[in-house]
């Protein structure tokens, strides 16, 4: 699981059957200091609550497809998780 940053949306005027209604977002992913670690990816949301600029959970590869209502339909990256608090000791 890694930290990311929801900033934008994208919009699928098609999908992949087992993906409708599922929004698409696009989240900055984010080093343990909540700084930016790579570039930007879409990833399913899975939670059906993320929103802009929300700070959130996402997985990739296997974890991904896996955590989709339906399970293994392709994607990528998907949002599983919403974070309320970040404390680092």
């Amino acid at each position: 699981m890694q930290l990311a940053r929801v900033i934008g949306t994208v919009v699928a005027t098609q999908k992949y059957e087992g993906l409708e209604g599922i929004k698409f977002l696009v989240v900055q992913p984010l080093s343990k200091t909540q700084q930016p670690d790579g570039q930007p990816v879409v990833a399913a949301d899975a939670t059906f609550q993320a929103g802009p600029d929300e700070l959130v959970f996402i997985v990739g590869s296997r974890e991904a497809a896996q955590a989709m209502p339906i399970p293994f339909v392709p994607v990528d990256h998907a949002i599983v998780g919403i974070v309320d608090d970040v404390q680092l000791a």
